[in-house]
């Protein structure tokens, strides 16, 4: 789901002709992050925030970017370390990344500092946040449906619920604080070699490249007040309809957990059939 404006289709894209804008990462030394600051360092300026707890974490991103050691649970500190850097575009990923955490391991991160996020940009007069959502937010649907942004939240853990509030508080930055929100529900963002190991996650794995092409179409659509777009790869079978991300964002996955998985290549899907 969107809400935004859009020409022949898909929504205007930013152009890049001024020169390059200023991209502040939470959780830049995490997975998702650092793969996005390692390759898209050349396309932003970046400004790699890190767990100031955990000092080890600058030596991942130092090269990338300009590293901010802070702490997303403290909101005065966001504030600060937030404002006059000309930012264009929070990308929030920093998280207790866990399906199987209780709901007192999530609230510090996933709530609170979500909270505080959105709230420091606000009061930076930042224009964008894109929040990393999860595909738990909808895991609770059974297997057989494919999910739709369009469809009703129904997370399957505490997780995906914690998921379901930065969701809702991105919708209420956007609708009455005039920020615009984009969450992108992330598949099994696990590497190659896990889908080795069964069928488990051919229809809800995203690829590290589609994954951070997906981000960087958030970071350059235009005109958009908020939106909610699936990330998985091209799947042969997808769980969630990335239909609107091709339409609106242009996104274009290049990888499919079926042709990753060695196992199933015996099965020759890609033959036409004649009838």
């Amino acid at each position: 789901m969107f809400v935004g404006e859009e020409k022949n289709g898909v929504c205007p894209m930013k152009d890049y002709s001024d020169g390059k804008i200023n991209v502040l990462v939470t959780g830049a030394a995490g997975r998702i992050g650092s793969y996005f600051c390692e390759n898209s360092n050349k396309k932003y300026n970046l400004y790699c925030m890190t767990d100031k707890s955990c000092p080890d974490q600058v030596n991942i991103v130092k090269n990338w970017g300009q590293v901010i050691e802070s702490d997303i649970t403290n909101l005065e500190q966001l504030k600060s370390d937030f404002s006059n850097k000309n930012i264009h575009t929070v990308l929030h990923l920093a998280a207790t990344p866990d399906p199987n955490a209780t709901w007192s391991n999530l609230l510090q991160l996933n709530v609170n500092g979500t909270y505080n996020v959105y709230v420091a940009a606000k009061f930076a007069s930042i224009k964008r946040v894109i929040f990393a959502s999860s595909i738990h937010a909808v895991s609770g649907y059974p297997a057989d449906v494919q999910i739709k942004t369009t469809d009703p939240v129904n997370p399957g853990d505490m997780y995906g619920v914690s998921k379901c509030f930065g969701e809702s508080m991105g919708r209420y930055m956007a609708e009455r604080e005039g920020l615009s929100v984009i969450a992108i529900r992330i598949g099994a963002h696990q590497p190659p070699e896990t889908l080795q190991n069964g069928v488990g996650l051919i229809d809800s794995w995203i690829s590290k490249r589609d994954l951070n092409q997906l981000i960087e179409r958030c970071i350059d659509v235009e005109k958009m007040k908020f939106g909610i777009f699936n990330g998985l790869s091209d799947n042969r079978f997808k769980c969630l309809d990335i239909s609107d991300a091709r339409k609106m964002l242009g996104y274009e996955p290049q990888d499919d957990a079926w042709r990753e998985n060695k196992s199933l290549k015996e099965f020759r899907l890609s033959d036409v059939v004649q009838v």
